[in-house]
């Protein structure tokens, strides 16, 4: 499954939370999306998992109840097709 992970932090917790970002891995800091310089202080990433706690392992231990955790999908274009068809 395929998940939106948003890691909102304060400004005071960025470096904690970018230092926590790192820790669990370099791999993981280049997944990541922060809007920090444009002062959104949240990390956003989309990642592929088992679960939703799965998921949550991506996000530095002291803000895991912060952030939030979305299952994510895609449309085609047939099923946008046929939900057309549907609602006629």
């Amino acid at each position: 499954m395929t998940y939106l992970v948003e890691s909102p932090h304060t400004p005071e917790e960025c470096l904690k939370a970018l230092d926590g970002q790192l820790a669990i891995g370099p791999d993981m800091l280049k997944k990541t999306f922060y809007g920090c310089m444009k002062g959104d202080h949240t990390g956003y990433a989309i990642v592929d998992a088992k679960d939703e706690s799965d998921a949550r392992k991506i996000v530095p231990k002291f803000l895991v109840n912060k952030a939030r955790v979305i299952e994510v999908g895609q449309f085609t274009p047939e099923m946008i097709r046929s939900f057309h068809t549907k609602a006629a």
